[in-house]
């Protein structure tokens, strides 16, 4: 066979796949419309056991939790919508993870920027004691901006959740100063920390001499939400202080306590700090 013929039968190979095939199923127009987004959707409010004898009782309390429950199955399986949003949640959980907080977030805001020793995000997830310290640059953005002998400061950093301190750091933040001011108490500018941990703040006190300081930070999201906020209090933090010393807000999200509830409740908890001395265990 030459080279002409192999032209020849390979032009009559393309011309026999491009004719359509006898009984083939038709396939599938775009129509335009977008798959429906399964993270919308309320688990809270979904019951999908089929065929089940106390459905409403049973609705009515899955209604007090997001865990799965009552997610009905096929066969030995879960449903395909189930798995979806496992799936879709699970998925979520690790963006905000891996994600950092958009520098919008803080150009913005007037919120200050420094960072932890950490030098990416691979470094911050493997070496927590990175994340607790900052280099001397870092040290001197935060003598300038907080001072010297603060009464109290409100530090945000990112944490283990970009996406809890995007949705909630903002509205709980102007609730924690509009707490404040009505105690009379002024805080002066908020900083955001970048590759944060919780002892970040024990550095800061170190370097500034605070009385108090407050942590808005992500925590570690999982597949209820990837948006859950925590608030750390610690009155005269300072690096090695027990964990014990602290007080924690936790659950600040729009499904657990929204954010401006969580923010007045922190102020009252900061006046009280104030005038007792003491945070943590010692605050009882």
């Amino acid at each position: 066979m030459d080279k002409q013929e192999l032209k020849q039968m390979v032009a009559q190979l393309l011309r026999e796949l491009e004719q359509p095939v006898e009984n083939a199923p038709a396939q599938p127009r775009d129509s335009g419309e977008s798959l429906p987004d399964l993270t919308k959707l309320d688990l809270r409010q979904e019951y999908l056991v089929e065929h089940s004898e106390n459905g409403d009782a049973f609705l009515r309390l899955k209604r007090k939790t997001p865990a799965r429950l009552g997610l009905g199955r096929c066969g030995a399986r879960y449903k395909t919508l189930s798995m979806l949003r496992f799936r879709a949640d699970h998925a979520a959980a690790q963006d905000s993870v891996f994600s950092l907080v958009e520098p919008s977030f803080y150009q913005n805001h007037d919120l200050p920027f420094v960072q932890t020793m950490c030098k990416d995000k691979d470094q911050y997830l493997t070496r927590p004691d990175l994340g607790r310290k900052f280099d001397e640059k870092n040290q001197a953005v935060i003598r300038q901006v907080c001072g010297q002998n603060p009464r109290a400061l409100l530090v945000i950093g990112d944490g283990l959740s970009s996406n809890a301190i995007t949705a909630n750091a903002l509205d709980c933040a102007a609730a924690i100063r509009q707490g404040l001011k009505a105690y009379g108490i002024e805080l002066g500018k908020s900083l955001f920390i970048q590759y944060a941990r919780v002892g970040a703040m024990d550095h800061i006190g170190q370097l500034t001499g605070a009385e108090l300081i407050c942590m808005l930070v992500g925590e570690r999201p999982g597949l209820a939400t990837s948006e859950s906020m925590s608030a750390y209090l610690t009155y005269k933090p300072y690096p090695g202080i027990p964990e014990s010393k602290r007080t924690v807000v936790s659950n600040i999200h729009r499904q657990g306590t929204p954010a401006v509830e969580a923010g007045a409740h922190i102020a009252d908890l900061m006046h009280t700090m104030l005038e007792k001395k003491a945070s943590g265990i010692d605050l009882r």
